[in-house]
């Protein structure tokens, strides 16, 4: 198969807005083509989204809890991260990408980002005013500054009754621009 996955670990991060429902979509594509695929799910995401559709498509437990320890294992977000080939977080919203760029860890997805040593990926999504607005303009800025990718936002139909940039990108651009980054290196399973 053309840009075989196999051996490649992604950790698919889902925060609280609307574009939410379109992540399993991401996980589907990316498991179709080999890659191992462990979704987390912050709580606002939950509220859009189940764990169901991740635990189907991946054949693996969704995180959602940071203090959901395995037995004999390590904090999620330390086990994770040290797995992880890619980090990418479909949809970021205003607040995860505020919480990332002070450097918040309230709960499992952004303390993972902090603990995480493979690349991130993020895909914003939000109100077309909320995108710019300077506060989130500015938190895009310093997470660009510190190596964290973007892909999007998309100019369109905005789940608000809006037209304009912060249309989360679609899942096959994610999973395409997802597969180009982790095939610039091995899979850490491999090195």
């Amino acid at each position: 198969m053309a840009n075989d996955l196999t051996g490649y670990e992604v950790v698919l991060g889902v925060s609280g807005g609307i574009a939410a429902y379109k992540a399993p979509s991401i996980a589907s594509a990316l498991v179709q083509r080999g890659c191992g695929v462990t979704a987390v799910l912050t709580r606002a995401a939950m509220e859009f989204i189940t764990p169901l559709p991740f635990r189907a498509i991946t054949g693996r437990k969704v995180h959602t809890d940071m203090f959901d320890l395995p037995a004999g294992g390590s904090d999620p977000h330390i086990h994770l991260s040290q797995s992880a080939d890619l980090l990418v977080i479909a949809p970021a919203t205003a607040d995860l990408i505020a919480q990332l760029a002070v450097g918040l860890a309230g709960e499992l997805l952004p303390c993972l980002c902090l603990s995480a040593d493979c690349p991130l990926l993020i895909a914003p999504a939000m109100n077309n005013q909320m995108w710019a607005h300077p506060a989130v303009q500015a938190n895009v800025k310093t997470l660009t500054s510190r190596g964290v990718q973007l892909i999007g936002p998309d100019e369109g139909w905005l789940a608000c009754g809006s037209t304009g940039p912060g249309r989360m990108s679609e899942p096959p651009a994610i999973a395409a621009r997802v597969a180009e980054l982790l095939l610039t290196n091995p899979p850490r399973s491999k090195t």
